[in-house]
């Protein structure tokens, strides 16, 4: 029998995720609006291909007579994950595995302390972004790990990385998530607010106007992230590994339109908080430097709040 897999919001992650699955599992896909069923993913390589997919709204959930989740994976933005669990709280067991797909570090920690059931986090260099509200524009293919914050579910995260690996994934169970998340969020940091001020796509950042500006990120991040404990990638030397890391995501998804610029160009509010809020409170409580981060917050905080009052 194939296993249930609910993928709570249908942005960018969430549509990739449903069209990599569903060959291999039954889904449902949930967003607080009703979509089209019939959905289009772009691939990296141009390719188009139509798909039905089990769109649903929450308020569909109850009467949809769908079999118990084996997964509920939440690919909702960071500010909105909490909100969006308890909106389906009332009908799944409460023993369901989450699975959180957030970018930063602000609704794992918080979500594995309040869920009874097992919560795993999800890390991935896969690279989307929406083309409205029927397609889905896969930019560029990565690397996906699995683990929870308390390491104690190794062998639940074992069984969903081998079914996103055979959906393309190329997903790994790890037992240093805490680490990975605080990698990507390295990676975030770096690349995210830059192109959502700029408007440009991830590639455009290896240019002489923007690669001063990531660099000076990365040696502030590079630093805070020493102090955390967290260790280079790939057993690398500090700043020149993060940097290799940085650069290689920029040059994987150099087509990609990064979540936060897709935030900024729908007016949506971006996640500026869970990115760049955990790494200047650490700054902050280790005594290091952290201009250069809060002039990026700042400046997006400006950004968002010229269109978010218009509203």
């Amino acid at each position: 029998m194939l296993t249930t897999h609910w993928i709570l919001g249908p942005g960018a992650i969430g549509r990739l995720l449903a069209h990599s699955l569903e060959p291999y599992a039954k889904v449902a896909l949930i967003g607080r609006r009703a979509l089209p069923g019939q959905q289009m993913l772009t691939t990296p390589e141009g390719e188009r291909r139509a798909q039905r997919l089990n769109t649903l709204t929450v308020d569909q959930l109850g009467a949809a007579g769908l079999p118990a989740p084996g997964f509920i994976h939440i690919t909702t933005k960071a500010m909105a994950a909490e909100a969006a669990l308890e909106s389906i709280s009332k009908v799944i067991p409460s023993t369901s595995p989450l699975v959180l797909w957030q970018n930063g570090f602000l609704a794992q920690p918080r979500i594995t302390e309040s869920w009874p059931g097992p919560v795993l986090c999800a890390t991935t260099t896969q690279g989307a972004y929406l083309s409205g509200d029927d397609g889905v524009v896969h930019a560029g293919r990565g690397q996906t790990f699995i683990g929870d914050l308390r390491d104690q579910h190794r062998s639940v995260s074992e069984a969903l990385a081998e079914t996103l690996t055979k959906a393309g994934f190329t997903a790994t169970a790890v037992d240093d998530i805490r680490q990975r998340l605080w990698q990507k969020l390295a990676v975030n940091a770096a690349i995210n607010p830059l192109v959502a001020l700029h408007g440009v796509r991830n590639g455009e950042l290896r240019g002489a106007r923007y690669s001063g500006r990531v660099e000076s990120v990365i040696n502030q991040v590079a630093m805070i992230l020493q102090a955390e404990g967290i260790q280079p990638p790939n057993a690398g030397q500090s700043e020149d590994a993060w940097r290799a890391l940085v650069w290689q995501v920029v040059d994987n998804t150099a087509s990609n339109k990064a979540s936060m610029l897709q935030d900024v160009e729908a007016n949506r509010p971006t996640e500026r908080e869970a990115i760049l809020g955990p790494l200047i409170e650490s700054a902050q409580h280790h005594g290091l430097p952290c201009e250069v981060l809060q002039a990026l917050d700042a400046e997006i905080a400006a950004l968002e709040a010229s269109y978010l009052s218009a509203r």
